[in-house]
């Protein structure tokens, strides 16, 4: 009996992959929209391809990654400068990254101006997840085939670029999980308890500035010299005034009036999140006396790790850092909320180009069919709920935000074949703080710019 189940279970699963999205939902599931399974199982994807590419950086794995044809022409010495056990794992999340990012831009091209799942086009967004797999598997070992050349160089530019952006749709999506917070805990104190709920937002406020505020302290000790280090200064300085400057604002009294959910909730969270922009913005400075390593700060007393220079003898990149870890914590949670958020934030959903929620499940009468089996309603037969295009090409996004994070923001030297941190990480991450900070103070002050236009 329990082998006939299983067999049973098999072909279940295996018609699901070759089917549309509805077949994804077991007993065990609550029902939902045929739209959130989808875009689950595209994110899922993107993590599949992300834990990947952990594991081919993992100390250990170069032993293996060497054996690739043309990984390490020449031996175990790349022109005689650097070891091979250096590069190779980067090298390889390189094309790892190379293969999702043309996964995801294909389906983006190919998405455009889908308006309905009445559309064809929406078979394939919604369905056929054993042939996409199997596409990506595809794009995966051709990606590990391209010659060196400058292919790491030209790949490191685009991983500049798309990762600023990305981080721009993560702040976008922070403001609107903030918004959305902070409306949840004030609709439940208005028909709650008020003094239980306005000290919950009170207390997540104070916790977010006040690790906001530490965070400052910390980088004036650690990452400042009297005599040196003074863009850190600088970066330190104004991103505190600018976040003073937001927080201000969310709570004057017209911004309140024109927007009554707005407040320091929101604005606590985008400091805590500047903050952790600008720390990650000064771990990639090249100057080591402005840019302790996380070990100098634990343990003062061991040796410095050897530098990368490419005229120095072979050493270890470290294969991790803090700020990397933290990156890849806030993308795994951006992600997800990404895929089943229901927002009722109209200008967060105008820049993300999503229509206002339903919630994330459907009702349970309308989803299991006549025969009892439970399916995922298709909630876009009149109109998508989200932009298919824009949804992939933020995952392309990711995939190059991923690349960039696993590799530390490491510029590749295509003259001695070695991986070094470079300024322009440095203010691509310093920009973006500031556009997004930008964007969450016209978040706030549109409704009063442009009165005659409707923000509900």
């Amino acid at each position: 009996m329990g082998a006939c189940l299983a067999l049973g279970s098999i072909g279940s699963c295996a018609s699901c992959l070759c089917g549309s999205a509805s077949c994804l939902l077991s007993s065990c599931c609550p029902s939902t929209y045929n739209s959130t399974i989808s875009r689950l199982a595209f994110s899922f994807l993107l993590l599949l391809g992300t834990l990947v590419s952990i594991i081919m950086i993992l100390p250990g794995m170069e032993e293996n990654l060497k054996k690739i044809p043309g990984f390490c022409v020449g031996g175990s010495h790349i022109s005689g400068h650097v070891n091979c056990d250096i590069i190779v794992g980067y090298k390889s999340v390189y094309r790892m990254c190379f293969a999702m990012a043309c996964f995801f831009f294909l389906f983006s091209i190919i998405m455009i101006r889908v308006r309905s799942s009445k559309d064809p086009r929406a078979s394939i967004q919604n369905g056929f997840w054993f042939f996409k797999f199997l596409a990506l598997v595809g794009l995966t070992v051709g990606a590990f085939f391209i010659p060196d050349g400058t292919f790491t160089t030209v790949w490191y530019y685009f991983g500049v670029v798309g990762s600023f952006i990305f981080i721009i749709i993560q702040l976008i999506l922070l403001v609107d999980f903030a918004h959305s917070w902070n409306q949840s805990w004030l609709e439940k104190a208005e028909n709650g308890n008020p003094k239980c709920w306005f000290a919950a937002l009170l207390s997540f406020t104070f916790i977010h500035y006040a690790l906001a505020f530490t965070a400052v302290v910390l980088f004036y000790v650690f990452y400042t010299q009297p005599d040196d280090c003074t863009e850190h200064k600088v970066f330190i300085s104004l991103n505190l005034l600018f976040c003073i400057v937001v927080s201000v604002v969310s709570v004057l009294p017209k911004v309140q009036e024109a927007q009554p959910t707005s407040g320091l909730l929101q604005a606590s969270l985008i400091s805590l999140y500047t903050m952790y922009l600008t720390w990650s913005a000064m771990t990639n400075n090249p100057n080591k006396k402005c840019n302790p390593s996380l070990l100098s700060l634990v343990q003062p007393s061991s040796p410095t790790p050897p530098p990368l220079n490419p005229t120095s003898a072979p050493g270890n990149v470290q294969w991790w850092d803090a700020q990397s870890i933290v990156g890849l914590l806030i993308f795994l949670f951006c992600t997800l909320y990404a895929s089943i958020r229901s927002s009722n934030n109209s200008q967060v959903n105008k820049l993300m180009q999503t229509e206002e929620g339903q919630g994330l499940t459907a009702d349970t009468e309308i989803s299991v069919g006549e025969d009892g089996v439970r399916r995922a309603v298709d909630n876009e037969e009149e109109g998508v709920t989200y932009s298919y295009s824009f949804f992939h090409f933020s995952l392309f996004l990711a995939s190059l935000y991923i690349m960039m994070t696993l590799t530390n923001w490491y510029k590749p030297d295509t003259v001695y074949e070695t991986m070094q941190t470079a300024m322009p990480a440095v203010w691509v991450k310093i920009c973006s703080s500031w556009l997004g900070l930008a964007l969450y103070l016209w978040t706030l002050v549109a409704p009063l710019v442009l009165p005659d236009r409707d923000f509900n």
